[in-house]
């Protein structure tokens, strides 16, 4: 069986560190891992989804590669059937950022530092960045990879296990990281992040009955994302 990754699941598969024990969260048909083990990238894989479906399409898939010695399928949300010693990279993407948020809140033991997290939101990628810096992960890198009409950013991220406090950011300085900036594509990002935020913005001058607090939180997400683009053109 051959296995063609979309360019999202590429882009997520190529930040995949090699030798990896690999525990992909909400696996639908398993692709991902499927894929990285047929490559010889990673040594092992954990695919977990709460729908059975998904799960029986991942037997599937797993039994014509050939990989059910390597892999294993578990039934349940987020990280609750995976054990701290059984991975040593967790990847979640195709959610909410909320909902990542959720999943590495309710698993705790992700924070030791010796597990790398990719994530890649759907959306509020704001708010997980929020989560994983009072959390004391370190973001170490950032991706940007286009799939059609749509633009993805992937995270990387460490714990420090237990060495750095958390950093409590306001949401309006969650809208890019440093590793953000340092990543290709970055400036056509955050214009286009910045488009959407000013067309927010006056749509709220416009308007009537704005709170002045959302208003006020509005202008300084502009007036980031316009003093991260003064660096990057």
């Amino acid at each position: 069986m051959h296995i063609q990754l979309t360019p999202r699941l590429a882009e997520i598969a190529a930040l995949v560190p090699e030798g990896a024990r690999l525990a992909d969260v909400g696996t639908d048909h398993a692709f991902l891992p499927l894929s990285l083990l047929l490559s010889g990238k990673i040594e092992s894989a954990i695919a977990s989804d709460l729908r059975t479906g998904p799960l029986a399409h991942a037997l599937k898939n797993a039994d014509e590669c050939g990989c059910l010695d390597k892999i294993s399928l578990r039934l349940g949300a987020g990280l609750e059937e995976i054990a701290a010693a059984e991975c040593d990279t967790i990847t979640v993407a195709g959610m909410g950022g909320e909902t990542i948020a959720q999943i590495l809140r309710d698993a705790p033991w992700c924070k030791d530092g010796r597990h790398m997290l990719i994530l890649q939101p759907m959306t509020m990628i704001p708010t997980l960045r929020q989560f994983l810096w009072s959390q004391g992960f370190e973001i170490q890198r950032e991706a940007i990879c286009t799939e059609g009409w749509r633009t993805y950013v992937i995270l990387c991220a460490v714990g420090t296990g237990g060495h750095a406090a958390g950093v409590e950011k306001p949401l309006e300085a969650c809208y890019y990281s440093s590793a953000l900036l340092e990543a290709p594509g970055a400036a056509a990002y955050l214009q286009t992040l910045l488009r959407r935020e000013r067309n927010a913005l006056e749509g709220m001058l416009r308007g009537r009955q704005v709170a002045a607090s959302r208003l006020s939180s509005q202008k300084q997400i502009v007036q980031n994302l316009e003093h991260a683009l003064e660096g990057k053109l």
